[in-house]
């Protein structure tokens, strides 16, 4: 007995013990973690050393860099003498097609035609120095690549005084007036930095007065989610009550912005009973909510409601980024267990498939996912800033170097929009749940390769059987549209595929008589067979303008018709009967 007990109370000091070592080691890489902002310096460590390492052992890659190196010297010294006599001869390297850094015509006289041609040809250098490394891992080679680029982008000519022809242009013209408001443009962003206030700008873009205003009620309320319900437009409405899932990492309202770009307004005005999920902004108190959670409290319980307001009524679902992934997992689930309250799916800039998504996934790896949740181990969720951080560093050079150059080197302040202040309104991510969808659906793919699982059971996209609208953006760093065309893979139902021009935001709210818009479109029929991108895009004919109309026309033919509008809330069920006037409550918490 003795010798027993003697066990126990060493296995149970033993277990004290490791939670001790673990505890400890949260709280070091929680303090390591805040310093770094998130971001893991083993992860880039490992992938320098992996490339550095196999580029050493690699000496036909070595001659093949010394001789792009002579070969490029030749050329630069080619074109430098040649423009002393013509001064519009032809460049040796072309920027790429979305780098606008050197565009003014101030860049082709000397010396700055020099300075920035060879800048450009060092970043082609560096380019293919990061790449066909042979050896190296994919990942590590992507990290290495991505960057070398960001580095170079911080050095580049275009954002330093002595180098820039537009800025030096800019300081004769005003006298130095121009670097003076420069100036006073960075002290006001510093002190709003400080104070944890808002952009400049955005209080001319108040919720509830100029942004989400679309007329509508609170007609349910949880602890996740407030569900709003629209007011109608039109006489009579289309049978099929539409539900909207907007991403948990975005106020819901950039489907709903200005009266003109708003997509609720839109759908409401084209005869459509619209519903939208209005997330609740997490905090600490709410780290243990998981994407179980998300999905129940959120997307079950909001379909329970628009059930209930509209009965016996089939229901148009419609999600956005991670949202539209969410339903795709709830409608998988659904299809599984028999549920067929789902007329059509659509989904917007959101992936299924996560192997391939894009520079996002160069922040996620075992190394950079522990890292990440030691950062949020004390708080109970991620700050928005750093997800908003992340997603600034996806495209650098226009969402920071050419807005700090063009406010604080040319005192240009770029009035913001409305799109611009949506973007300036972030919000936190539970500890667990964000953990969650890194792990399960970045880093593991569980819902592609079928290990996701909803109620201790596995789903599979492949038992979706309604009708799939979904839509990709040409210019998207967060859901590249490749990625995103991958549904045809998981799933045989009918699919009609839309390819839109602009960003995961822009190429979305892509209102009518939007400037510069266009879209291809075709539907593949259930059961066809599959065409991949590359082709698809070849041969999906071109529209001009926004992709909206397209979309409506769908919704239109997968309606029962047109019948009267139903009440706001349900009279009959006291838990649906209205609360507030849209946009409620949960949108306006900071």
């Amino acid at each position: 007995m003795t010798t027993q007990a003697t066990g126990k109370e060493d296995l149970v000091a033993a277990d004290a013990e490791d939670r001790q070592s673990a505890s400890l080691d949260a709280l070091a890489h929680a303090v390591r973690a805040r310093a770094t902002r998130g971001l893991s310096p083993a992860a880039r460590v490992l992938a320098w050393h992996d490339w550095a390492l196999h580029l050493a052992l690699s000496p036909g890659k070595q001659v093949s860099l010394w001789k792009r190196v002579l070969r490029d010297q030749q050329r630069f010294v080619r074109y430098a003498l040649h423009s002393i006599a013509n001064r519009h001869c032809t460049p040796c390297v072309e920027p790429l097609e979305q780098d606008r850094r050197f565009a003014d015509p101030a860049w082709q006289q000397w010396p700055f035609n020099l300075i920035h041609q060879g800048f450009l040809l060092q970043q082609q250098w560096w380019h293919e120095a990061t790449t066909g490394v042979r050896g190296i891992t994919q990942h590590h080679e992507k990290m290495v690549d991505f960057a070398a680029r960001q580095w170079l982008d911080i050095w580049s000519p275009a954002n330093f005084i002595p180098t820039n022809p537009e800025v030096l242009r800019a300081i004769a013209a005003s006298g130095g007036a121009s670097l003076g408001q420069g100036a006073l443009n960075f002290m006001d962003d510093a002190r709003r930095l400080l104070l944890d206030e808002p952009p400049a700008g955005t209080e001319s873009f108040v919720v509830g007065r100029d942004v989400a205003v679309t007329p509508g009620k609170v007609v349910f309320r949880n602890h996740l989610i407030e569900l709003i319900q629209y007011a109608p437009a039109t006489p009579e409405v289309h049978a099929e009550p539409v539900l909207i899932v907007p991403s948990w990492i975005m106020k819901y309202y950039i489907l709903d912005l200005s009266p003109h770009n708003s997509m609720v307004r839109y759908l409401v005005e084209q005869g459509h009973t619209v519903f939208i999920i209005s997330w609740r902004n997490p905090d600490s108190d709410d780290r243990d909510l998981g994407l179980e959670d998300y999905r129940w409290f959120g997307v079950m319980e909001a379909l329970d409601a628009v059930s209930a307001i509209v009965p016996d009524r089939k229901i148009q679902a419609v999600g956005y980024c991670l949202g539209g992934t969410l339903l795709a997992i709830a409608a998988a689930a659904m299809a599984r267990d028999g549920d067929e309250r789902l007329q059509g799916i659509t989904l917007l800039a959101s992936e299924t498939d996560f192997r391939d998504s894009g520079e996002i996934s160069l922040f996620i790896d075992e190394s950079q996912l522990a890292w990440l949740e030691a950062g949020m181990w004390d708080k109970g969720y991620l700050e928005g800033h750093q997800m908003a951080g992340a997603f600034q560093m996806l495209n650098s050079r226009d969402l920071l170097w050419s807005r700090r150059v063009r406010e604080y080197l040319l005192g240009e302040r770029q009035a913001l929009n409305d799109l611009m202040a949506w973007n300036a309104d972030l919000t936190r991510m539970p500890y667990r749940m964000h953990s969650e969808y890194l792990r399960q659906l970045y880093l593991g793919n569980d819902l592609a390769e079928g290990r996701f699982r909803v109620g201790g059971k596995p789903v599979a996209l492949a038992d979706i059987r309604v009708p799939l609208f979904v839509v990709g953006t040409v210019r998207d760093h967060v859901a590249p549209w490749p990625s995103v065309y991958k549904l045809h893979l998981l799933t045989d139902a009918e699919l009609t595929f839309v390819l839109t021009s602009g960003g995961h935001n822009a190429g979305v709210v892509s209102e009518p008589g939007h400037p510069r818009r266009s879209f291809q479109v075709a539907t593949r029929g259930a059961g066809e067979r599959y065409v991949d991108p590359e082709r698809w895009r070849a041969e999906a004919p071109l529209h001009q303008g926004s992709w909206w109309p397209a979309w409506q026309h769908w919704l239109a033919q997968h309606s029962a018709g047109r019948v009267a509008p139903p009440a706001l809330g349900s009279r009959h069920k006291k838990r649906y009967t209205p609360l507030d006037d849209a946009p409620g409550t949960y949108v306006r918490m900071r």
